[in-house]
């Protein structure tokens, strides 16, 4: 009985609905993509690299940041070369008077990248400097390391040979090959990334290959007769003039060697 008077005594009070405190229901949290402990060692070194590109680029002369892009521009496969090749062209530089050849030509190639703009005009202007000479039996053919073969010249190659009084109308492109390479007593290239990606395919080769720009004298001081391909009308003029000076001195130097009468200037 003392039991059942203490329930009635104190009855358990029951809470309104209104005032219940409410149910906490388990939501899924948001997830956040946080980067892996290898996307976080690679992003470490790239964000140094840019940092000291930046730093390289404040404190290091113009020239030497060209140098980096250049050797940089090559595949790790090229690289070597291209050191190799930079580091002879230094050395016969300083040795070299201003005569280039040292024995009778009589077969020129000239190579660019897709013999569309630079080569054809170089083929061109030598032709016409030869056919002033009386007897002069110089063979003069240009190709492409990358050339589509057939393809015409570029219309600002079109623009700039025909203010200079060269037609390439009717040129197309040839690409470069081993039986070109063995016919020639000597071959001509623009750059340098021409002259590693021959020297890459014949490295039997490197002793008839040289830098066209050895001819370009004091007024066009330069390691490299750059591709206007990528820039415009007016870069494809400087690049062509640049092109008549090397064919003009070239040409002077081959007649000289070859014991024939030296090409006047103004016929260049």
């Amino acid at each position: 009985m003392a039991e059942c008077r203490l329930v009635e005594e104190f009855p358990v009070r029951k809470t309104p609905a209104a005032n219940r405190a409410p149910k906490m229901i388990d939501t899924p949290k948001p997830t956040v993509d946080l980067p892996s402990d290898s996307s976080l060692r690679l992003s470490i070194p790239g964000r140094v690299s840019l940092k000291l590109k930046s730093i390289a680029k404040r404190v290091l002369p113009q020239g030497w940041v060209e140098e980096i892009r250049q050797i940089r521009s090559f595949s790790k496969n090229e690289r070597p070369l291209y050191l190799r090749v930079r580091f002879l062209d230094r050395i016969k530089q300083r040795r070299r008077g201003p005569r280039q050849l040292t024995k009778p030509v009589r077969s020129l190639l000239f190579v660019c990248f897709g013999n569309i703009m630079r080569s054809p005009m170089c083929e061109a202007l030598m032709n016409r400097a030869l056919a002033e000479v009386r007897h002069a039996t110089i063979r003069v053919l240009s190709a492409g390391s990358n050339a589509i073969p057939g393809r015409p010249a570029h219309p600002w190659a079109i623009e700039a040979a025909r203010e200079l009084g060269i037609s390439l109308e009717n040129h197309r492109a040839r690409p470069l090959s081993a039986e070109l390479l063995n016919d020639a007593d000597i071959v001509f290239v623009m750059d340098y990334k021409n002259r590693v990606q021959l020297l890459m395919r014949y490295p039997e080769m490197d002793r008839k290959v040289m830098m066209l720009s050895a001819y370009a004298g004091s007024d066009h001081r330069c390691a490299e007769i750059r591709d206007p391909y990528y820039e415009d009308l007016e870069a494809t003029r400087r690049c062509y003039e640049i092109l008549r000076v090397c064919i003009c001195n070239l040409a002077a130097d081959l007649l000289t060697t070859s014991n024939e009468s030296i090409l006047a200037a103004k016929k260049c």
